[in-house]
């Protein structure tokens, strides 16, 4: 019975597919200016917001030193270095694109000034591609007949540049919206713990749950995504992150002698 569900389950998805395939879902599919992705962001800001703000839990608990420390401390973690981190990111991708632009303008430029140098760049390119003889000629012209193509086509096999570029302010909001939002997880206990009236054994104890939560469940997400198996993708995630908070916790720890 389980195999008769699986072929129905995977005939389903095979027509699926093929409807996806279909010449009118290609082109409307194609017609669709492609969108980059802001995974990467996310995942770097909400890995790096949980770990730096449960190190600074970590050190503070090591060290022994007084719980409203963790939350001065944790919390202007939490708003600096996020918004170090999306600004240097916003920077980075900008950085980037003005040094695309200054090799488009070249590229351009040596078009202009010898294109056969240029054309033959161009046949070489394609010759690693396994093209040859007429094939290759062919292509080769097809690809330099247009100057818009002919930059696009050294642009992408020569220097390595995609053709979807992310946003600066998205890349930027994404990693400070990550970062903040999953960082905050460690600090929690501690700000409940601060409120008048409530009192939480522990709240070290608490951190450390919720910054397990947090590595597990964004290297979760991340194994989704990407297709990889999530429970390989959050163990490796735990690792990392718990490894980072393990050696603030240990500094702290040798630290707190001298406090």
């Amino acid at each position: 019975m389980a195999r008769g569900v699986d072929l129905t389950a995977e005939e389903s998805a095979v027509d699926r597919l093929a409807a996806e395939h279909r010449p009118a879902a290609i082109a409307a599919r194609l017609a669709e200016p492609p969108r980059p992705s802001y995974l990467r962001d996310m995942v770097y800001g909400a890995i790096d917001g949980t770990v730096t703000t449960y190190a600074v839990v970590a050190g503070v608990a090591g060290g022994g030193l007084d719980a409203p420390i963790v939350l001065v401390l944790g919390t202007a973690n939490l708003v600096a270095d996020g918004f170090s981190m999306s600004v240097a990111n916003y920077l980075g991708i900008r950085s980037e694109d003005r040094r695309r632009r200054r090799i488009q303008r070249d590229e351009e430029r040596h078009i202009e000034l010898v294109p056969a140098g240029e054309r033959e760049e161009v046949r070489q390119l394609l010759a690693r591609d396994g093209l040859s003889g007429e094939l290759l000629e062919a292509v080769t012209k097809a690809v330099t007949c247009d100057r818009q193509r002919w930059v696009d086509t050294m642009m992408a096999r020569e220097h390595g540049f995609a053709a979807v570029r992310p946003d600066p302010l998205r890349a930027a909001a994404a990693t400070f919206l990550a970062f903040a939002v999953v960082g905050l997880l460690p600090l929690l206990a501690f700000v409940v713990d601060a409120l008048p009236g409530v009192s939480i054994a522990s709240p070290f104890a608490w951190a450390t749950a919720l910054a397990a939560v947090a590595f597990i469940g964004v290297g979760a997400a991340e194994g989704v995504v990407v297709d990889e198996p999530p429970a390989r993708s959050a163990i490796r995630t735990l690792a990392v992150g718990g490894s980072a908070a393990a050696l603030a916790y240990a500094v702290g720890l040798a630290l707190g002698h001298l406090v």
